[in-house]
């Protein structure tokens, strides 16, 4: 008798590897809400250039500004938003005769692989890839026309969705997302959007009482192109630590 071979979704069988150490029970939904909402609770320094680029490709003008930015995950919705703050820590020099890009909301991008967005797109293996002796599976993603998307485009007060598609690179031995690129589907010509690119490189940071570890964006170039302008923004993350919030309550006594 032929034996019969399990053929699992790329995105279920890297959840069954990434978390065998709990028999992969985070490949079900509901724990892998819970995996988005413990990870997302953090607060770190942020550096951001901001940058005009010429035809050469390379940075014609550039801000740099740093910020104490907070991460939280909000899912009273009944889907999981991810909430960003940034407090100013150092603001740039402003050249009020140029127009940059303001780019932020990006770390949700990897919300693609949570159970809200999941089906919204199809995924496909594409291979492995050997970097710097480090062995990684690359997952294809590509969007589902008409569904809902974690990325937007926000113009004269509207959200736009974009329609994403890319890649994941995925570390074969730990199971960990290491990186994630991504491009505009399709073009937003009528709204002067030619093109669209993220790159969005993470690693394991590791955490203390209690001990637990996640990926987290270290660094994301994202480049926008419309007709006439290229804007490139980086941003690097550093020094993460848990967000804890405490609620003290007491007990007043009115007084007649």
């Amino acid at each position: 008798m032929a034996k019969r071979s399990l053929s699992l979704n790329p995105l279920r069988r890297w959840l069954l590897l990434r978390f065998a150490s709990d028999g992969g029970s985070l490949s079900r939904p509901r724990n892998r809400r819970k995996v988005f909402e413990q990870a997302a609770n953090v607060v770190c320094t942020e550096n951001v250039t901001q940058a005009l680029v010429g035809k050469n490709g390379k940075a014609s003008y550039r801000e740099e500004s740093v910020f104490d930015y907070q991460l939280q995950a909000n899912p009273n919705s009944g889907s999981l938003k991810l909430v960003e703050s940034r407090d100013t820590r150092k603001a740039a020099f402003r050249d009020s005769s140029r127009t940059l890009l303001i780019t932020n909301g990006f770390t949700s991008m990897l919300l693609i692989i949570h159970p809200s967005y999941e089906t919204n797109y199809t995924f496909e293996p594409a291979g492995e890839e050997l970097i710097d002796g480090v062995a990684f599976a690359k997952i294809n993603f590509k969007f589902v026309p008409g569904a809902s998307s974690p990325a937007a485009l926000q113009l004269r007060g509207k959200n736009y969705p974009i329609p994403l598609s890319g890649t994941i690179w995925i570390e074969q031995q730990s199971g960990a997302v290491a990186k994630l690129v991504a491009t505009m589907d399709s073009s937003l010509s009528d709204l002067g959007l030619h093109g669209m690119r993220s790159e969005i490189h993470y690693a394991t940071v590791h955490f203390h009482d209690p001990e637990e570890s996640y990926w987290m964006p270290m660094s994301a170039i994202i480049d926008v192109e419309t007709a006439r302008q290229h804007w490139r923004n980086i941003h690097r993350f550093t020094g993460y630590k848990r967000f804890r919030a405490t609620i003290q309550v007491e007990d007043l006594e009115t007084k007649r």
